[in-house]
This record gives structure tokens, sequence and C-alpha cells, in this order.
């Protein structure tokens, strides 16, 4: 793509990231208090790159080997991992991730202390069980914030991904995750996806995880 097609895309990007901001304040949010991670998953590095040039600094990924292809080429990114993690792709990632936001296990933990002392992690938190769906339950959330404090990492918040349903019963899961992260004093709440973010924003989230609504239909974009 040559660089008038990047800043074509760009500028896309602006146009529905300032869209996105009025809804947070409709919402209730603060829109300059409420961080945005762009989804690349699935995505080209140029998708990628027009978040960045639209002046998105923190970019998500699910999966590890899409995360390793994107990263050499962008500078200045904050790298999220928010999908479900296997800890034999920790030590490959460490020297990329900023914010590990899909924690829901000791192992996990131990092995993120091993790779990346200090790191700052998201706790994920499953406000209803669902079968193949990451996230733990609120009794382990809590004793994994104590071992992540002890094994010196970060624990800066938690992350939970509502099940799909009608908008109060959402709101329901989002509510017990910012009751739970008041509990333990954590200031992070990751919650909010495309589909639901100002649900998420009326019930306290803080930091949204956003890949159509910000970035568009995948299948639309042209090199």
């Amino acid at each position: 793509m040559d660089q008038s097609g990047l800043n074509r895309r760009a500028a896309e990007v602006r146009s529905r990231l300032e869209q996105i901001r009025g809804q947070v304040a409709d919402a209730g949010g603060d829109p300059d208090r409420t961080g945005i991670v762009a989804v690349t998953k699935g995505r080209d590095r140029l998708t990628a790159a027009a978040a960045v040039a639209a002046g998105l600094c923190d970019l998500g990924e699910n999966y590890a080997q899409e995360l390793l292809e994107k990263a050499p080429g962008l500078a200045a990114v904050r790298w999220h991992f928010i999908g479900n993690l296997q800890s034999n792709k920790v030590r490959r990632l460490a020297p990329h991730v900023e914010l590990w936001q899909s924690v829901d296990r000791p192992r996990l933990l131990r092995e993120i202390a091993r790779n990346s002392p200090g790191a700052r992690i998201l706790v994920q938190v499953a406000a209803r069980a669902a079968p193949g769906r990451g996230g733990c339950d609120p009794a382990t959330a809590r004793r994994l914030v104590v071992e992540a404090r002890d094994l010196g990492l970060h624990p800066a918040g938690l992350m939970s991904m509502a099940l799909p349903g009608p908008p109060e019963a959402v709101r329901r899961q989002f509510r017990q995750v910012r009751s739970l992260a008041d509990e333990l004093e954590l200031p992070v709440r990751s919650m909010g996806t495309s589909g639901d973010f100002t649900l998420a924003v009326a019930e306290g989230a803080n930091l949204l995880r956003l890949g159509r609504v910000l970035l568009g239909d995948p299948a639309a974009a042209s090199e």
C-alpha cells in the first residue's frame, strides 16, 4: 500500500474513533480517561499501521503468531495480549507484550514472572462460566492477584468478556466484574468489545478492546 492509501485508512480510523469517543461520553464515561485497545486480530500489518497513524498506541492480539509477525514492523506500540494464552508461548512474547490481559491460572502467572519480571497483568474473570471460554471465577481471581504480587508482578486490574444476551444481562456481568475490581482496589477494568462497549462503559469500564467498530470490516480492507 502506498502512503496515500495508508493515510486514507488512518483517516477512516480517526473518524470512527471520534464516533466511539462520543458514544463513550453518551454512556456516562470520560473519553479522555477511557483507554482504547485496537484489536488487530486477523488483520494485516498495514491495518495495524493505520491504527498507529491514527494515534492509537495500544494494539491487542489474540494469537501469539500474529503478534510476533506484526510487532517487528511497528514502533512505539504498546502490545496487549488479550486471547487465550498457552504458557509455552510466553517466552517468545515477553519482549513485546506491555500488558498481559488474559491471565486466568497460576501456571501462566509463574511463566510470565519467569520471562517478564515485574510485568503488568490483568486477571481475566468469567462473570458467567461457559465451555471453551477463558477466565476464572471470582475466588480464583482473588488468589491470583495475591500470587501475582508475591511473584513480583503488577496486577493492574481485571479483564472480562461478557457472554451475549439481553442488555441487562450483559450489564449484570460487567457490574459483577466492576464490583470485584472495587473490592480488590484494582484500577483497570478492561471490559467491552465492539458489540457491547457502551454497556461496559455504563458499568465502569475504563479500557475497551475494539476491533470491527474501530478498524472496520476486515473483508472490506483492500491493499
